[in-house]
């Protein structure tokens, strides 16, 4: 006798709703951080009758804003979720709460908070009171969405985004340091919007020496001000240069040795504005999972790193790179003495070689930008 077909745990509607819910939660980028991004949406009858996401740090969460939207009574509704819904007491109460008094009838929740204190406490809340409760629709979207939040929250150090701009041939700049501009104009701004939406931009004291950037973002909105970070253990840069100059405007940190934190150039810096944090170093580098962790609890949720070769290939070495943007302008530079993104050893074996999760491509002005996870 034929067995009977299992049914499909969530149908159609149920993967529209939440690739709204997803959708949702993005829009929140920039604004809500450390908190993550989520977003919700409230069904009934096969109709949308409200929908919000978490928008701003210390406001609503995606929960109470679709509440608060609803056209029509959410008692026996379907709320789908982005993330498995708070049930804490925190700068807001708990969501949970909120939809046990409303008499919703089923929470579907992407996935599950990673946060090991919360995980899976709000969703036995909910079944305990008889809401039908299922999870891992759409959850690999989901995760992608709330990366951030998980890596500081499992790894103890921010999400660490790395951006450069290379020519065809895959140099950063010409044989004599010439880099200005590689980049179009439209892949400036893009990089702009960036700067942004995270809350550091780390570079290295050799980038500041060179290049002597301001490292904010201009000519668009803002939605957070970005703490600019130097990588400096011999406490290199000038106290008379742009990140200096405007450290009083601009929050500037410099990382350095503990003995450099004590000498008379930390002072000179000190009396500029500069904040001066100090990590491990050992043969004189400085331990980048060090400078990471000290981030983290500074509650840095996203870092953008924008720095040289020497920086960046500590990064990929250290496996501590999560995303990269990689703007390639059409143009050939050429030349042996030519820097490129990557040194170090490099891989022995092609089978060695990094690797991406996922890779999306698209034209920004002249330029092809890949947009890279590794994480």
């Amino acid at each position: 006798m034929p067995t009977k077909a299992k049914q499909p745990r969530f149908n159609a509607f149920d993967h529209q709703m939440m690739t709204r819910a997803i959708a949702l939660a993005r829009r929140g980028e920039g604004n809500v951080e450390p908190n993550p991004m989520v977003g919700c949406v409230i069904a009934c009858d096969g109709r949308i009758i409200g929908e919000g996401y978490h928008r701003r740090f210390g406001g609503p969460h995606a929960e109470i804003n679709a509440l608060r939207a609803c056209t029509s009574s959410p008692r026996g509704a379907t709320v789908y979720v982005s993330l498995e819904p708070c049930c804490h007491h925190g700068k807001t109460p708990p969501c949970t709460d909120a939809l046990i008094e409303a008499r919703v009838a089923r929470v579907v929740a992407a996935r599950r908070d990673p946060n090991p204190v919360m995980s899976g406490r709000g969703l036995r809340q909910l079944r305990a009171t008889n809401i039908k409760v299922e999870t891992g629709l759409l959850a690999d979207q989901a995760a992608e969405v709330i990366a951030p939040y998980s890596t500081r929250i499992l790894h103890d150090r921010p999400f660490v985004i790395a951006k450069w701009a290379q020519s065809l041939d895959g140099k950063l700049a010409t044989r004599t340091g010439d880099s200005r501009w590689i980049s179009s104009e439209a892949s400036r701004r893009l990089v702009h919007r960036l700067r942004a939406r995270v809350d550091a931009i780390l570079v290295g004291s050799g980038t500041v020496l060179k290049d002597d950037p301001r490292l904010t973002a201009r000519g668009v909105p803002l939605r957070r001000q970005a703490v600019r970070v130097v990588l400096d253990g011999r406490l290199r840069i000038s106290p008379t240069c742009r990140l200096v100059a405007t450290s009083h405007e601009t929050p500037t940190l410099a990382v350095t040795t503990t003995a450099q934190a004590k000498s008379r150039k930390a002072d000179r810096l000190l009396e500029g504005g500069v904040e001066i944090i100090h990590c491990r170093s050992r043969a004189g580098r400085l331990s980048l999972a060090d400078c990471l962790e000290t981030l983290a609890r500074r509650d840095v949720t996203n870092l953008l790193v924008e720095s040289g070769p020497t920086i960046l290939t500590s990064f990929f070495e250290a496996d501590l790179v999560d995303e990269a943007y990689v703007f390639t302008a059409p143009m050939l530079i050429g030349g042996r003495d030519a820097p490129s993104p990557l040194g170090g050893r490099g891989a022995g074996r092609i089978d060695t070689a990094i690797r991406p999760r996922s890779v999306q491509i698209r034209r920004v002005g002249s330029d092809m930008l890949h947009r890279i996870r590794f994480t």
